[in-house]
């Protein structure tokens, strides 16, 4: 048996999730975001089939994510979005600059003036999240600045929601104000429409003020949505589900304590099922006494601390239940789902880490089925 779990991934359902995105923005343009590893779900195989349903662009944090997608022959235009290469990798793997401080902005120019290119430039504001971008109190100056050095042309301004996911959209609004401030005034001094994009997947499913040119969703691709009340509204499809097998089952009777700690103690004579999968396969220690895993289409909660190379459940109530039965970490078997939202809410975190961390570290394997 192989460590760890296996992470179906289906590719129906992100397709399904891509198709809600267009139906909702219409004629924008759709940046799919496919970072880490398409949030564990797998940016090469993911990417190829966002393509094939119509995404414009890709959009990946490092350089090491953009060059994986050129090499398995992923030929769309892709966004750098924090990264910072030379321009030789940018001209060689045919990505898309954004830069995000005058000076790199300036460095990019020097190069782009040495090899006598035209590098086109996508430019980030940053309205409110304070991460990255060129600060928004001065940010018309210095893209005045930016449109005039040699070498370069702003092709498009970006920027990004702190809190679009909030019930309360105020702040969200202030950003999006200031943003459109910002792309207004740099257009009347280019004397062109600039190509603008802001609206991350909260903004796609609430914010339609907000969808501009394009919309770069991320998430909601996967089938989550970082709007609780906006699940069921358009129907997204989880495109995850995690799987393994029962290792072991004991038979234990009461008052046996189970795994470090002693932190679970049979109450009564008990099966105990071991699973092959632990925190350093991605499934959070904070699941401990804390999380329910499915066998037979029933629910069993985990047994004690989860450690590094396998977790316990406790199986009692299944009968049925054996060795090398199948075990739904995160997914549906018959009438029941354990979803990343419910682990994220146990585990005081969001859906995106519980993706990342169970996607990233399992075998995957691709279906055509919902």
């Amino acid at each position: 048996m192989s460590r760890g779990a296996i992470a179906e991934i289906s590719l129906s359902a992100i397709a399904h999730n891509f198709r809600t995105v267009k139906r909702i923005v219409k004629d924008r343009l759709v940046i799919a975001v496919v970072k880490a590893d398409a949030y564990g779900h797998g940016a090469v195989e993911v990417s190829a089939r966002l393509l094939m349903e119509g995404a414009d662009y890709l959009a990946v944090a490092y350089l090491g994510e953009a060059i994986q997608l050129r090499e398995a022959g992923i030929q769309a235009p892709i966004l750098l979005l924090f990264d910072r290469p030379h321009l030789d990798e940018y001209i060689h793997f045919r990505l898309i600059p954004i830069v995000h401080s005058s000076a790199s902005a300036y460095e990019l120019s020097e190069e782009a003036k040495k090899k006598d290119v035209l590098i086109k430039i996508h430019v980030k504001i940053d309205t409110g999240m304070g991460r990255m971008g060129l600060n928004s109190v001065h940010a018309v100056d210095d893209l005045i600045a930016i449109s005039e050095l040699p070498g370069l042309q702003i092709e498009a301004l970006l920027s990004h929601f702190s809190e679009a996911d909030l019930a309360d959209r105020s702040f969200a609004e202030e950003q999006l104000e200031r943003f459109n401030a910002i792309r207004q005034a740099l257009s009347e001094k280019l004397k062109r429409k600039v190509f603008s994009h802001i609206a991350n997947s909260a903004a796609v499913l609430g914010f339609e003020d907000a969808h501009l040119d394009a919309v770069r969703p991320g998430i909601m691709l996967y089938g989550y949505s970082p709007v609780m009340h906006k699940i069921s509204d358009f129907q997204l499809l989880p495109a995850m589900t995690i799987k393994t097998r029962i290792l072991s089952l004991r038979n234990v009777p009461a008052g046996t304590p189970i795994s470090y700690g002693r932190t679970f103690i049979t109450k009564r004579p008990s099966r105990i099922g071991v699973l092959p999968l632990g925190y350093a396969d991605g499934y959070s220690r904070l699941f401990s006494n804390n999380a329910d895993v499915l066998v037979k289409g029933k629910r069993a909660p985990v047994a004690g601390r989860v450690c590094m190379d396998t977790t316990m459940v406790d199986l009692t109530e299944i009968d049925e239940a054996d060795e090398n039965d199948e075990v739904i970490m995160l997914g549906g078997q018959a009438n029941e789902r354990v979803t990343a939202d419910e682990l994220a809410q146990k585990a005081g975190t969001i859906s995106y880490d519980i993706l990342t961390s169970l996607g990233n570290r399992s075998q995957r394997i691709y279906a055509e089925n919902y």
